[in-house]
């Protein structure tokens, strides 16, 4: 099994690259699935602040690696010859994958700040916000464990500041590419 990671910074393109990665057939853990997951067992409301809080509580709780290490068994029940995981925010993830997958392969998606301000104000989740101070604030949460670190060593690089269109096409090549290396 090959397992591919997708890192970048909130509204970089991780969700787009993971379904256009879908849509090829190839299945998708997502990271935040288990955030999500865990929020909603403990009767929280779906916002960012319950998210983030989660997270940290999470990584206090079972260390740097904890969203990765809920990941595996997931990954692990698809069977699949390729495998994306969508969402990881450090090197302990990074790291764990690699002791876990051999040949995992990480993929950086850059995309500007106020490319990202603009795509979070459009798509209207329920952890989303408008504001560039929020955006800021997250950006600086998801930096504190670790995601610039990972985004730097990143195997390969995307930069998606143009249209979906021309997003799409890359990914769909970089991923046709991948799968001929497994």
């Amino acid at each position: 099994m090959k397992v591919i990671g997708v890192v970048g910074l909130p509204a970089s393109g991780k969700g787009e690259f993971s379904k256009i990665a879908a849509g090829t057939g190839i299945p998708v853990v997502v990271m935040g699935d288990m955030i999500r997951t865990a929020v909603k067992a403990s009767g929280l409301e779906p916002t960012d602040e319950n998210f983030g809080t989660m997270a940290n509580n999470l990584r206090t709780e079972r260390g740097m690696d904890a969203v990765a290490q809920l990941c595996i068994p997931r990954i692990r029940s698809l069977s699949a010859p390729l495998v994306l995981v969508d969402g990881i925010r450090g090197n302990a993830e990074v790291e764990l994958f690699r002791r876990t997958f051999e040949g995992f392969t990480l993929i950086g998606i850059e995309s500007s700040f106020e490319k990202r301000l603009s795509r979070i104000a459009a798509r209207a989740r329920s952890d989303d916000f408008c504001s560039a101070d929020a955006l800021h604030n997250r950006d600086e949460r998801e930096l504190s464990w670790g995601l610039g670190n990972a985004l730097r060593n990143a195997d390969l690089t995307l930069r998606n500041e143009g249209t979906l269109d021309a997003f799409s096409t890359a990914v769909r090549d970089l991923l046709a590419t991948l799968g001929r290396e497994r």
